[in-house]
């Protein structure tokens, strides 16, 4: 999966986009602070354990796929495809299910799905059985999410709530830059033993918060005054969105520096592999990197790309996603994929926080949340076309074709940010 994936999984909402822009790299005053209440920690604690646990096994989901069935890649990638598909239709109707059935049970099942996956993932061995737990994962992933969310806003008060965001996308950060590492040693040992652990993190978490957490659903006393006016929103909000013209082309435009990211993520592990003999537990050290990256240096990396009109940032960090994937295709070793990797972090770090906060100064306040919603849709949009395009390239005109493929998005969309730049420019 992307990293958007691994994080479809952990923060694909429109909340955890903005986490990325909130000083998430400053975690040692972040942990400093005492004045969440106790429950925040334990999903603080609970989202690292996870975090490690699904990281153990993405960043070599596809390897795995690969060695189990005797399918083209495009076959293969198309099993991510379905993943982000059922991913995109549960999170439309996980916001309605967290409100009736209630944060806390939702996060439970969801977290124990999850793990069950993992169990059966390591025990598939037909193109049917792996479809199958693409959609059961995919469909169960944004329920944990939403509920986690919804979870720590009920939690805590409005004028904290983006520094308790921060320190949830520290912790998730912190498990990515963990994950990998201990997943590619176990997975060059047993991809087994990687499957029952990566569960084992899940399952342990789910068991933290029914044990240990408390339901925070307001009561129907509490939100009866909200109730309406929320649901008139919902149904009839977003055809002002759709309306805005410069946001649906930023959306469109978006959609391409995250293709070049979903192929590197999904198709790298595997094409490392195949070609150039590199293990799990050494490629394991490459999406370690880019997590280790945004902790240490999104702080200082932002501090400058805001020096800088929003588009042209967004074209820089575009540019830096296709010269990073691209250059994959001329890439002999396993330090020159490494390589490519950090180029590709320079340019997430630079666009994930521009692209979140373009949307919320863009939004009209009463409409951020419809904004911030359909801009979260453009990372599992991405994440269902890129490994799809990817496969489709090896398998028709060959693999150094994904990587050329990969990085010509990247700067496609480097060239329509300036564009629109220079547009609203001479507008100016």
């Amino acid at each position: 999966m992307t990293r958007a994936t691994i994080n479809a999984a952990l923060n694909g909402s429109p909340i955890a986009s903005e986490r990325r822009n909130s000083g998430e790299t400053t975690f040692v005053t972040d942990l400093k602070a005492s004045s969440f209440p106790p429950q925040f920690w334990l999903l603080f604690s609970g989202m690292l354990i996870s975090a490690i646990g699904a990281s153990m096994i993405w960043p070599f989901l596809m390897i795995y796929i690969s060695e189990r069935l005797a399918s083209p890649l495009t076959v293969n990638a198309g099993l991510i495809t379905l993943n982000s598909i059922a991913g995109l239709l549960s999170s439309l109707i996980a916001g309605p299910i967290i409100d009736r059935l209630g944060r806390k049970r939702v996060m439970v099942i969801s977290l124990t799905t999850n793990a069950l996956g993992f169990v059966l993932l390591s025990r598939a061995a037909s193109l049917a059985a792996f479809a199958s737990l693409m959609v059961l994962q995919g469909a169960s992933n944004p329920l944990y999410r939403v509920g986690a969310d919804a979870m720590i806003a009920d939690l805590i008060p409005e004028g904290k709530r983006i520094d308790a965001y921060s320190r949830m996308r520290l912790s998730n950060n912190l498990g990515v830059a963990i994950g990998p590492a201990i997943g590619g040693f176990l997975a060059s040992v047993s991809y087994t033993i990687a499957f029952y652990c990566a569960a084992g993190g899940l399952f342990l978490y789910g068991l933290f918060v029914a044990l240990g957490a408390k339901e925070t659903l307001p009561t129907l006393t509490q939100a009866a005054g909200q109730a309406q006016p929320a649901l008139d929103k919902g149904l009839g909000g977003y055809k002002a969105v759709f309306e805005d013209r410069r946001f649906i082309r930023f959306a469109l435009t978006l959609v391409l520096p995250q293709v070049s990211a979903a192929i590197l993520w999904v198709l790298l592990g595997v094409y490392t592999k195949t070609h150039f003999g590199i293990s799990e537990k050494l490629y394991g050290w490459i999406p370690v990197t880019n997590a280790s990256m945004v902790v240490l240096f999104q702080l200082a990396v932002t501090a400058v790309s805001r020096r800088y009109p929003p588009l042209l940032a967004l074209s820089i960090g575009s540019l830096l996603y296709g010269f990073g994937v691209g250059s994959v295709a001329v890439g002999q070793g396993f330090w020159w994929f490494w390589l490519s990797m950090v180029i590709v972090t320079l340019g997430e770090m630079v666009l994930v926080p521009t692209s979140s906060t373009y949307v919320a100064n863009l939004a009209p306040p009463d409409m951020r949340g419809r904004y911030m919603s359909l801009y979260s849709l453009t990372w599992i949009v991405a994440a269902g076309i890129g490994p799809l395009m990817g496969g489709f390239l090896n398998d028709n005109l060959g693999p150094l074709a994904i990587w050329v493929g990969g990085g010509a998005a990247g700067v496609l969309a480097a060239v329509l940010f300036l564009w629109e730049w220079r547009q609203s420019f001479a507008g100016a």
